[in-house]
């Protein structure tokens, strides 16, 4: 074993050892292609007022929030400037929140990450009448998910745990809460695993008529303590750690272990009295949402067993704690897809539901009796995205693969089930609404267009261009086509995409690069506007080639469903069959493949059973023991119900088949896929005699981002590639 390979390839600073850095390319050069210089322009984030005709948005400069005319875009005035407002403790508006009835805004200037969604800030309420500005509280100067009440009277925030309200009548602050500690108990907000896996920030809600709040306790006594080292390093350096290295510890349940138990209560606005609201069902294991549903004695609570194989939805009445069952969808095969708890939408009299009962992911309507009143949407496709509906009209609003898995088409269809497309049916639509449905931002994008996002109705009819991104394309000059194809693997088609140079020549030899994610549920191949490395790796001589294999997404449940109990698998096969069909085309020299995050555990699984001439894994799981409980265990079960599955599915048991030369890197602060993943595989190399190249990027988390460091991974995958695929 090279032992001194395997020690410089450890040390960033010793890298040159091993990975010679190309004189002709710089991190600089791959900068405008990758994250965040390769970002398209979006509109800013529009706030529609009850009047119907106007909203409101920060300014460009960041010190105003403007008023305007929907329909044309007229500034009609300023609601806020920091610069005249009184009391003004902040220089830029990072993010607001209007209250309920418009006479304050919620302000924050510097939020501070938490994780990967989650956030605290120094909040400030501005009185719009008064041009005023006080703090949120006095006595918490950093706060949480800050939320108003109804009447805008009130704001429940959570500070250090716990949950507390500020009552703006009387200028007062009420403790909710008061058992919250760090790494025990967690109120108002969700845990880490929770935020990840079940994408949310903020687990209260205010009743109808402001007079109960119920929100959820995570007790994490019992989940395991994981922890990480912190460095001084140079990219935001942490001064506290320049002659020893600090911890980041919190709490992270892996596959197997135990979650937090998380509970439901009710508080009482006037008498500050809390309820325990208990469903005497051992199988709950996870409330991914809690909403009410216009009226204050009906709280829907949505629940999932551990497995995520059965989903329950419960009205529940805050003051008598009566919970009364509405809903339950058990999967024949498979779990539940997080879009039936991410899709769901509450109205006056029905509340709206995605089921993939019939074999594709479509739109249901129920009452709150429990009876299914309709099913909305129908046929050989995937609903992606359910927007809402007119409560009146009866007409509802959705994206779909209705034109093809690359695809996404927006649509509405009425209450006698004609279904109106209001987008092109090639390329990637998207919509957001107005609160009223009345409005919507269309936003549409293929290979070869950047976004474009224009306001129109919501029958479709465009009331101005937004945002067009003209100039996008023309900054990358001649840019590559990018084409799509199909291959067969195991007996089905398979969708990708491929990027050739853009004086390619099928009497030259070119070499591949195989890019993938192939998680549960994704999707690359899309017909869709995309600027990323892939087009600059283009430019410097190689073809880059994409495959969705079965489990992805957009091809209903049988085609997802197949991985179940055993990822790595079938991915495998359909990655080496398109790596197989790749190195079959009469102008390929060689075959190298890449994958960031789960794409990342897919390189190394592919790289395993598969003479790859190189091999990238950035940030990856090498052992689905190692993840979080929530992602592992809706596709494996737990460890101990499905050991064999496990063990076949963890590329560090398969380190003695790898023969293709192995780049790795990692953030050494990765709070979600651990660094440990990746020591661990390779302690398993050095075991088995072999060794790989690798890179560690101190203090970063698994974006791998700042400093230009998201160019420095592609730059050094870009020298590996030139050294094993030229």
């Amino acid at each position: 074993m090279n032992v001194s390979r395997l020690f410089y390839s450890l040390i960033g600073t010793a890298l040159v050892a091993v990975c010679p850095l190309s004189a002709a390319v710089t991190a600089d050069d791959i900068a405008p292609y990758v994250y965040p210089a390769n970002a398209s322009a979006a509109p800013g984030a529009m706030t529609y007022l009850g009047d119907g005709k106007t909203y409101v948005s920060i300014s460009d400069d960041g010190k105003r929030i403007v008023k305007y005319d929907i329909k044309s875009g007229k500034e009609l005035g300023v609601m806020l400037d920091v610069e005249t407002a009184r009391e003004s403790r902040i220089k830029s508006i990072q993010s607001y929140i209007l209250s309920p009835d418009e006479s304050y805004i919620l302000v924050c200037e510097k939020s501070e990450s938490i994780y990967r969604r989650s956030s605290k800030a120094a909040y400030y309420v501005y009185e719009v009448r008064h041009n005023i500005f006080t703090p949120l509280s006095t006595e918490h100067p950093v706060q949480r998910a800050p939320q108003w009440s109804p009447d805008g009277r009130m704001i429940a925030f959570v500070a250090d745990n716990n949950i507390y309200i500020r009552k703006l009548d009387y200028n007062t602050e009420v403790a909710v809460t008061k058992d919250g500690e760090i790494n025990k108990v967690i109120n108002g907000v969700p845990d880490w695993v929770y935020e990840e896996e079940f994408d949310t920030t903020c687990s209260m809600v205010w009743s109808p008529d402001n007079l109960t709040f119920c929100y959820l306790k995570y007790n994490e006594t019992d989940v395991p303590m994981y922890s990480f080292t912190l460095y001084e390093g140079t990219c935001d350096p942490k001064t506290d750690y320049t002659l020893y290295p600090g911890r980041y510890t919190y709490k992270y349940p892996v596959a197997g272990k135990p979650n937090s138990r998380v509970t439901l209560h009710s508080y009482d606005i006037d008498t500050r009295k809390t309820k325990d609201i208990v469903f005497n069902d051992e199988r709950i294991e996870y409330i991914p949402r809690i909403a009410y549903a216009y009226r204050p004695e009906r709280l829907m609570v949505t629940t999932l067993n551990r497995a995520q194989n059965r989903i329950e939805m419960y009205a529940v009445n805050p003051k008598s704690t009566v919970a009364k069952s509405v809903y339950v969808d058990e999967a024949s095969t498979g779990w539940i897809d997080p879009s039936a708890w991410e899709n769901t939408k509450f109205y006056p009299d029905f509340f709206m539901i995605t089921s993939e009962q019939s074999g594709y992911n479509h739109v249901y309507q129920y009452s709150y009796s429990g009876a299914r009143m309709r099913q909305v949407t129908s046929g050989d496709f995937d609903v992606t995205a359910y927007y809402g509906c007119e409560p009146v009209s009866g007409v509802h609003y959705f994206q779909s693969t209705v034109s093809g898995a690359v695809n996404r088409v927006v649509s509405r269809v009425d209450a006698k089930g004609k279904v109106t497309d209001l987008g092109d049916m090639r390329g990637v639509s998207s919509a957001s609404f107005s609160p009223d449905m009345a409005y919507m931002t269309l936003s549409y994008s293929n290979v070869t267009t950047p976004p474009v996002h224009t306001l129109c109705t919501s029958a479709g009819k465009e009331i101005r261009i937004l945002e067009d991104n003209a100039g996008v394309r023309a900054r990358y000059g001649n840019i590559p086509t990018k084409e799509f194809f199909t291959v067969a693997s195991d007996g089905y088609t398979l969708n990708g995409f491929v990027l050739k140079p853009s004086d390619f020549s099928s009497s030259r030899k070119y070499p591949v690069i195989m890019y993938q994610y192939s998680g549960p549920g994704s999707q690359e191949v899309l017909d869709r506007w995309r600027m990323d490395w892939d087009y600059f790796f283009v430019q410097q001589g190689y073809i880059v080639m994409c495959v969705d294999g079965r489990g992805t997404g957009g091809r209903g449940k049988a085609f997802k469903d197949c991985v179940y109990r055993n990822l790595g698998h079938y991915e495998t096969i359909d990655q080496i069959n398109a790596a197989k069909y790749a190195a079959s085309l009469p102008y390929v020299s060689k075959v190298g493949i890449f994958g960031w995050s789960y794409g990342g555990y897919e390189s190394l699984m592919a790289a395993s059973q598969y003479d790859y001439d190189a091999a990238v894994a950035v940030a990856p799981v090498t052992d689905w023991r190692y993840y979080d409980t929530v992602y592992a265990e809706r596709y494996m079960l737990t460890p101990q119900e499905n050991e064999d599955g496990y063990n076949s599915s963890a590329p560090v048991n398969y380190v003695d088949r790898i023969k293709t030369p192995l780049l790795i890197m990692h953030g050494t602060a990765d709070d979600n896929v651990h660094l440990m993943n990746t020591m661990q595989y390779v302690s398993a190399l050095q075991s088995s005699g072999k060794v790989c190249d690798m890179l560690l990027f101190p203090n970063m988390n698994h974006s791998i981002n700042g400093c230009n460091s998201r160019s420095l991974v592609y730059l050094n995958m870009l020298n590996f590639f030139d050294r094993n695929l030229k």
